[in-house]
């Protein structure tokens, strides 16, 4: 893997030299099967970090990018779902928590069909997964043929997909919801803070934090918010993770989350076509859920789509980046796109310091330059905005984001995420997706087809 470091590339030396440093975290940060988030931090393999740390790793190794995602496959439940931790047995319990013990996958999931091995958590994450899977394949098409990759993995996603659509749609309207905050990845977005308060915080003794033995108390979300998302865990489990058995006291339907449901229904339908499958179905069901998507959630009065609740069934009046990053959905009419365009412009998102996107309003109330996503601006949601820029033909924004990334990813030693005010590092250092993703926007090709 270290010859890689040393393949040519033509570039600047600047850039050759953040292309280094952002090889060697992933070449670091890899277990021998899969790879890391961070080796302090989150010490067993994410679902969405996976995904886009295939991404990046297409540029590395096409077979690497591919283990990632077939090690991620191999903990997906008999009902579709992908868990959004699949744990390293190597590891002890106390490395991590909510640890394998804590969510009894094997267990308490049996009747959901969670495998007897590996261990997992029984929530999800953003489902960005075909789309990685077919960058991936599109990196090294020989090999992925070779291989049979995608043969293997599209009626996985498939599943996911369906998974998703079926169990999920607690609405009744087509989107799929979310049924913890960790579920959407941006844990603790102030989008949640109002559902949050009507659940019944888990006794301090029902848990013991890991996550500040290595993260900074102000980066981190506070014990009440932990303590809340360990009640919704534990209501989770005792239901046997059966979303249709159990009254869910947290259900939103997020902007984010559905978009890349949309856009990766579009790489499934690729996928189908590279296989001789008939894929007209996911580009239907991606029209549809784009359709469901402004119905449901696209503010107009905002400009920007917001998460909507689902116990009340109103927009949640909280403008986060998981609102701007549906800009990510090809076939969006010109009208949304220019309004997205204009609130990524303005007051609210407009992050002169460092040219990144922040996960919330910085005008907004509950505004927190350095608390996770509650204002520290993101490299993978500015990686997806990057990509919904060009996916709209609005390469001159696309261009700026990305030199803003690039600047801030070797500035911070590819940070988790950084203060957009300041551009200072926040969470954890040498960052897997981070590297990944500034690996992407050095390598890949501008003009590379979006599926």
């Amino acid at each position: 893997m270290n010859s890689l470091l040393d393949r040519p590339v033509s570039t600047a030396s600047a850039a050759l030299t953040l292309r280094r440093g952002a090889a060697r975290v992933l070449i670091d940060n890899w277990t021998g099967t899969s790879t890391v988030p961070s080796r302090t931090l989150y010490p067993h393999q994410w679902s969405w970090d996976s995904a886009f740390i295939a991404i990046g790793l297409r540029h590395l190794s096409a077979r690497r990018a591919q283990q990632e995602l077939e090690s991620l496959l191999a903990g997906q439940w008999a009902d579709g779902r992908i868990p959004h931790i699949v744990f390293n047995p190597a590891l002890p319990h106390d490395a991590y928590f909510p640890s394998p013990d804590f969510w009894q996958s094997s267990r308490s999931g049996r009747t959901a069909g969670a495998p007897a091995t590996p261990e997992t958590s029984g929530i999800v994450q953003p489902p960005v997964h075909a789309l990685a899977a077919w960058l991936t394949h599109q990196a090294d098409p020989r090999e992925s043929r070779r291989r049979r990759f995608l043969s293997r993995a599209y009626p996985r996603l498939a599943a996911w997909h369906d998974y998703l659509l079926a169990r999920r749609d607690l609405g009744g309207a087509g989107l799929a919801a979310v049924v913890h905050p960790w579920e959407p990845g941006m844990d603790n977005s102030p989008c949640w803070d109002r559902a949050l308060r009507r659940v019944q915080p888990a006794a301090p003794e029902a848990f013991r934090r890991a996550d500040l033995n290595h993260g900074h108390p102000a980066d981190r979300p506070t014990d009440l918010d932990y303590a809340r998302y360990v009640r919704l865990a534990t209501d989770y489990r005792e239901a046997g993770y059966d979303d249709r058995a159990l009254r869910h006291g947290f259900a939103m339907e997020d902007p984010c989350f559905n978009a890349l449901l949309i856009v990766s229904e579009h790489a499934l339908a690729a996928m189908a076509h590279e296989l001789g499958v008939d894929g007209a179905s996911h580009t239907a069901r991606a029209e549809e859920l784009t359709g469901h998507l402004m119905a449901r959630l696209w503010d107009d009065e905002a400009g920007l789509f917001r998460a909507r609740d689902l116990t009340t069934d109103t927009l949640v009046d909280e403008r986060s980046v998981t609102g701007l990053v549906p800009l990510v959905v090809p076939g969006l009419p010109h009208d949304i796109v220019r309004r997205l365009q204009d609130t990524l412009d303005g007051p609210n998102f407009s992050a002169p310091a460092t040219r990144l996107i922040p996960s919330y309003d910085l005008t907004g109330h509950a505004f927190d330059a350095q608390r996770y996503w509650r204002g520290p601006a993101w490299f993978n949601t500015a990686w997806l905005i990057h990509r919904g820029l060009r996916t709209h033909g609005l390469h001159p924004d696309a261009e700026r984001l990305q030199q803003g990334f690039l600047a801030e990813a070797g500035r911070s030693e590819f940070a988790e995420y950084v203060d957009p005010t300041t551009g200072a590092a926040r969470g954890a250092r040498h960052f897997s997706w981070t590297a990944a993703l500034a690996l992407d926007l050095l390598c890949a090709d501008p003009k590379e087809p979006q599926p």
